[in-house]
């Protein structure tokens, strides 16, 4: 049986937003920039949603402070000035958010990317006012420990039982498990289905439309308004 949730925290790329094609090919572009192999979209793709730091590390391990710090700053160059790429919202995300917060559901977000990069997204989409809050990698500590998960709640005053992660990663996934907290997992971002489900998913949706549906199961007078 579902709980009766009051608290939906989404990730955001690859769950909310199509963009991972732009990361990977921004951090190839990065290692590149800074004369070092470039990695296989496999592996950069593998670590989307763990901080940028964290991802940089795994892909460039053995390699000095200095080069790391390039590597970053030639990323950030890429993603945020001088790509090509489109970063679309996924078809339906946005009117499955305003269905959910019209229903009275409280939503976060939870995310590898920087604050800065969030507010950026949610400046040029306009869709700040859908979440009560949100949670960033380089203002807590990254997936898959629970922090993030934790100061939401907390901030929100809602329980491990009344909250839901939604996210396309085994990151997001075991960051629900460390917080007890229930996790949905959606297999059109990053990692696979049975990789998701392995790691304790409560269901896992092939598409938005399947998602908004699954949500649609939920009671539509949630213990928590958002007003």
């Amino acid at each position: 049986m579902m709980n009766d949730y009051c608290l939906i925290v989404f990730d955001w790329d690859g769950t909310l937003m199509d963009s991972i094609e732009r990361i990977v090919t921004s951090m190839q572009r990065a290692f590149v920039d800074v004369g070092l192999d470039c990695p296989a979209t496999d592996d950069v793709s593998e670590n989307i949603g763990l901080s940028l730091s964290t991802v940089i590390n795994r892909l460039a391990p053995n390699t000095d402070d200095a080069k790391l710090e390039q590597i970053s700053d030639r990323y950030r160059h890429h993603f945020v000035d001088a790509s090509e790429i489109p970063m679309p919202m996924f078809p339906y995300a946005t009117d499955m958010l305003k269905s959910l917060k019209q229903r009275g559901y409280l939503l976060g977000v939870a995310t590898g990317k920087a604050r800065r990069g969030l507010d950026r997204v949610f400046q040029d989409i306009d869709c700040h006012h859908l979440f009560d809050a949100t949670r960033c990698a380089d203002e807590t500590e990254s997936k898959p420990h629970p922090r993030m998960l934790d100061e939401l709640m907390q901030e929100l005053s809602v329980s491990a039982e009344q909250t839901l992660m939604v996210g396309d990663t085994e990151f997001d996934m075991v960051m629900a498990k460390n917080a007890g907290v229930d996790a949905v997992g959606v297999s059109y971002g990053v990692h696979e289905r049975q990789r998701l489900l392995e790691n304790q998913a409560v269901a896992c949706l092939d598409s938005i439309e399947q998602l908004h549906h699954w949500f649609n199961q939920l009671p539509s007078k949630p213990l928590i308004n958002s007003n």
